[in-house]
């Protein structure tokens, strides 16, 4: 998932240099970018993971996920706040040893093991990210030249973009492959034994990436980012904010809902891919090969960007959503109602239809909003906080079988393409 943008650009103060002089601190902050995809997505075969070591229902697994998604909610205001106070480049160093706080402590979890352990720590990780989501994306809009703004929020996203398709493929080799319920068909019964093995297999991988973020939270400690202007994000005054209101602009009243509806989907068919495909009458692969798979999904979501990016130079973002829109709608309605590879391969491509959703439904409500563009953001932001409804597919996982509870991905679908071809149609309101 691209990290939204959530300030426009502009010079940093006393800023004269060339945009050269910025590419060190825009490559240090890119991998910002990367370990927050990485780590997201190792959620993908994390749980999967977990279901069977804890042997838990759909609903309680996708329960893990939910209380990702809820951090966004509650973290994203105490985040703002501690950026305001400490400053910047203080906030990324101290959302990085969250992170690392919270990879530590699934060691801890699976050395128990325990599941609600599990839960507070993967708690602990999401709010470490979503401290450097507030502090990096407007710290990235408005570090260079203006006029490349655009490029440089880009180039992060790629880099987050990267960091989601190399993740599958670090957890299944070195969660799923290396756990008994990993490289068994779906379904197999493990002893007692073979689950509390299995749970310590996820000690190597979250050491490795506590590891990283701790190395990386000293680099950034230590490097001389450019400060920021006051003027570069700072709020419109409140005698002028009296006679305005978020609420009469119907682009942004409609995208929150649309933003939650697009993340339940995007989340959903991530969350459950690797079970799904698993299914003897899907692909019957063991949780290894199908993490493997993925890759391929992330990696279309990847490629989407690009060609969505370059689409859009010559038509306008509604009109691309909405054809993304109808292909990923088109897509679920085939993994619904088919089985075999063909079912699998409908659900792999979903990634590349779902790829521009983010960044472009963002936009396009936050479009014409300008001086309330920044609370806007923020409330598109929160919105992030709608992928904890995913445990309602959960639920009907439960109740209807896994292949059925992909109907709430069709109804997601169909709120997104409402959005492009009639919601997101208004003239820019300035």
């Amino acid at each position: 998932m691209p990290a939204p943008i959530n300030a426009p650009a502009a010079n940093p103060a006393g800023s004269s240099g060339p945009q050269k002089s910025y590419g060190p601190a825009l490559s240090l902050l890119a991998s910002l970018f990367f370990m927050w995809g990485f780590i997201t997505v190792i959620n993908n075969t994390l749980l999967p993971h977990l279901r069977s070591v804890f042997d838990l229902s759909y609903t309680q697994t996708t329960l893990i996920e939910s209380v990702w998604f809820i951090a966004y909610f509650f973290a994203s205001i105490p985040s703002a706040k501690l950026i305001e106070r400490i400053g910047y480049q203080k906030s990324l160093v101290a959302g990085l040893g969250i992170m690392a706080v919270g990879a530590l402590g699934m060691i801890l979890a699976a050395s128990i093991p325990s599941y609600g352990v599990t839960l507070v720590m993967l708690f602990v990780i999401a709010s470490g990210i979503t401290l450097l989501q507030v502090a990096a994306n407007p710290y990235v809009a408005v570090i260079g030249a203006p006029e490349t703004a655009s490029s440089r929020l880009n180039l992060v996203q790629a880099m987050n973009s990267a960091g989601t398709m190399l993740a599958p493929a670090f957890g299944a080799y070195l969660i799923l492959g290396r756990s008994v319920s990993g490289t068994a068909k779906e379904g197999a019964a493990l002893t007692q034994a073979q689950r509390l093995a299995d749970a310590h297999s996820v000690v190597l991988p979250y050491l490795l990436v506590a590891v990283v973020l701790l190395i990386l939270a000293v680099v950034i400690a230590r490097f001389p980012l450019p400060a920021i202007g006051q003027g570069a994000t700072s709020r419109v005054d409140k005698e002028a904010r009296k006679s305005l209101s978020l609420w009469k602009h119907r682009a942004l009243v409609l995208g929150i809902p649309t933003m939650v509806a697009y993340l339940l989907a995007e989340i959903g068919v991530a969350n459950l891919f690797v079970n799904f495909v698993s299914q003897p009458q899907i692909a019957d692969l063991t949780h290894e090969q199908a993490g493997k798979y993925l890759t391929l999904l992330w990696g279309g979501m990847m490629v989407g960007r690009f060609v969505g990016s370059a689409v859009m130079q010559k038509f306008r973002a509604e009109d691309v959503l909405a054809v993304f829109a109808a292909g990923a709608l088109i897509v679920m309605l085939i993994v619904l109602a088919s089985s075999g590879h063909v079912a699998m391969w409908a659900l792999i491509s979903v990634g590349l239809f779902h790829s521009i959703m983010f960044p472009t439904i963002f936009t396009l409500a936050i479009r014409g909003l300008g001086p309330l563009t920044e609370e806007g953001s923020g409330l598109m932001i929160m919105a992030i906080a709608g992928g904890a409804l995913v445990f309602v597919q959960g639920l009907l996982a439960d109740h209807f079988g896994l292949q059925a509870s992909f109907g709430l991905t069709v109804a997601c679908e169909v709120v997104t393409l409402a959005y492009a071809l009639w919601g997101a149609r208004v003239k820019a309101e300035g």
